[in-house]
């Protein structure tokens, strides 16, 4: 590979001086700089959300979350406008917002870290399905339940094996238990744990995607457990599986909210009260074949007078069911909207990880011990640990501590911010290595020239080392850039919508996971390739190749 060549009768006209290490005497501006990178990144709590009821009234908006992820029927595309979502907790959340005179807004976010959202303030209720238990009774204000499921078992039509609740107990399972699969951390899980001298539960992140490996036969799973209003919505999606035997462990689907907020407990359990009793609540689930039986059983609507209406169904009720064949336009957009996410975070966090690790290889190099041991204890940190890891630390716990250490100033990381310190951070790690090896593929003589004609040793390293270090280097690094737009994808587990993220939910909605995947794939090379082609060609100019 080609390098400068340093010239010392160029810079004759400086001054000898002794050399200094980097980073002794400009510590505190090294800090200070460090400190303005990330100041950025610093906001204000969410403005959308409120600490308390009477503020939450006069900014107008009940923020929600919930994840879109295998909606049906909770929340999905509007067959009517594939750009609009409906579901019954979509028009559970507006009734709740209208019974206090606000408006209902939606936000993302991946199901299991939905209580970490409420904890952070970025939303004021969930609501997705969460089911009452003694543990989230403790840790979260749970309303009266909106809806009361049961659990039923499917299986594929063909395996006679398989016709109730009670084969699941078979003695002929004990020496081969059978793969069972249910969604993580949901109450299907649980239930499914009390038939472990038989049963091996596979978890998975997505309802569909517990589904599918019934149908499929994926590590050998036989059967689902899995909510009765799930498996309504999709039970059209999957022909060759059946419902065995009736529904089980019948439970609640409650909305969580802060504990500290009563006040806002007491108007959303009004309000469900009130969707009980005047009908609101019975046409919701009629919409989306949801009301049955059991709902009936709870016996709180009455009519204008307050007599009891009795087991009162509509006639004609009009019915929303998923339509999957009307979406695949509405997901197309989706893709490309998210891929204009993914491009952000990958350009927003990319000059952050060179700039951090060109400074993080000085100070190994060229810093004082101190900081040299910092720097390399640095790298082998953030490369041990996974950025999925790194990304939940910044988003749930940099929050707490900035609250602990400046309890006035109520500071908070964005998910958008989060995600790009996070990239930030992980990759400087890579960068500090490469230019590391830039640097000290550097002669020695280059820094001896430059000091023996009067350079600071801060200056030749900026004006010498560090230009044929950058020049080396351009090409690892553009791989890097490359590597980065695919670990964008990691940054969904804190809520942030990129083109993988918003793949898997179209996908699970639309069922076109073949035709979106191919779509997404082609998304990822267009933005992938071209930086790829840029790599290929500057490694050829630097290595004295022509250019193809």
């Amino acid at each position: 590979m080609r390098q400068m060549v340093f010239n010392p009768a160029v810079f004759h006209c400086f001054r000898v001086t002794r050399a200094t290490g980097i980073g002794r005497s400009r510590l505190p501006f090294v800090l200070m700089a460090i400190i303005n990178l990330f100041i950025p990144f610093l906001s204000p709590p969410n403005s959308a959300v409120a600490e308390d009821l009477e503020a939450l009234r006069k900014r107008g908006k009940l923020v929600w979350g919930a994840d879109q992820e295998g909606g049906a029927p909770f929340i999905f595309p509007d067959p009517a406008n594939p750009d609009k979502r409906v579901g019954f907790e979509v028009e559970i959340a507006q009734m709740i917002a209208e019974h206090l005179g606000l408006t209902a807004e939606f936000r993302q976010g991946q199901w299991d870290k939905l209580p970490s959202m409420l904890d952070r303030h970025d939303i004021d209720v969930v609501l997705n399905g969460y089911e009452w238990s003694a543990i989230r009774s403790q840790l979260y204000g749970t309303s009266v339940p909106y809806y009361i499921y049961e659990l039923v078992l499917i299986a594929r039509h063909n395996d006679t094996g398989l016709s109730n609740w009670d084969d699941l107990k078979k003695k002929e399972f004990q020496d081969h238990k059978i793969p069972v699969s249910v969604l993580t951390g949901s109450a299907a899980d649980e239930y499914g744990k009390s038939f472990a001298d038989t049963v091996t539960l596979k978890g998975y992140d997505g309802v569909t995607d517990a589904l599918r490996a019934v149908e499929l036969g994926l590590d050998g799973v036989r059967a689902n457990i899995q909510d009765l209003p799930i498996w309504t919505a999709y039970a059209h999606r999957y022909p060759k599986l059946r419902q065995v035997g009736r529904g089980e462990a019948p439970g609640f689907y409650v909305a969580l909210t802060r504990k500290e907020d009563t006040g806002l407990l007491r108007e959303v359990n009004a309000a469900i009260i009130a969707g009980l009793r005047n009908g609101k609540l019975r046409k919701i689930f009629e919409k989306y074949s949801l009301w049955n039986a059991t709902q009936m059983l709870r016996s709180l609507e009455t009519d204008g007078t307050g007599s009891f209406t009795g087991n009162s169904v509509s006639e004609n009720p009009d019915i929303i069911t998923p339509d999957e064949s009307n979406s695949l336009a509405s997901s197309r957009k989706a893709l490309l909207l998210a891929s204009v996410w993914t491009i952000l975070l990958s350009v927003c966090s990319m000059p952050l990880a060179i700039i951090a690790g060109l400074g993080l290889a000085l100070l190994r190099i060229y810093g004082s011990k101190p900081l040299s041991v910092f720097s390399r204890l640095y790298v082998e940190v953030v490369r041990g640990t996974p950025l999925a890891l790194q990304l939940i630390l910044i988003y749930f716990v940099v929050p707490e501590f900035l609250a602990w250490l400046f309890p006035d100033a109520q500071l908070s990381l964005g998910s958008f911010s989060s995600a790009v310190l996070a990239l930030a951070i992980n990759y400087s790690a890579c960068e500090a290595e490469i230019y590391r090896a830039g640097l000290q593929n550097i002669p020695p003589g280059q820094m001896e020239a430059a000091l023996s004609l009067g350079m600071t040793r801060s200056m030749a390293i900026r004006r010498i080392l560090i230009p044929q270090a950058t020049q080396q280097v351009i090409p690892p690094v553009t791989n890097d850039f490359i590597a980065l737009f695919k670990d964008t994808a990691v940054c969904s587990v804190i809520g942030v919508v990129e083109l993988s993220k918003a793949y898997y939910i179209e996908a699970q909605n639309s069922n076109a996971i073949i035709q979106l995947g191919a779509i997404t794939a082609l998304i990822y090379l267009a933005m992938s390739y071209p930086l790829s082609v840029l790599s290929g060609r500057l490694e050829d100019r630097l290595s004295g190749k022509s250019s193809r």
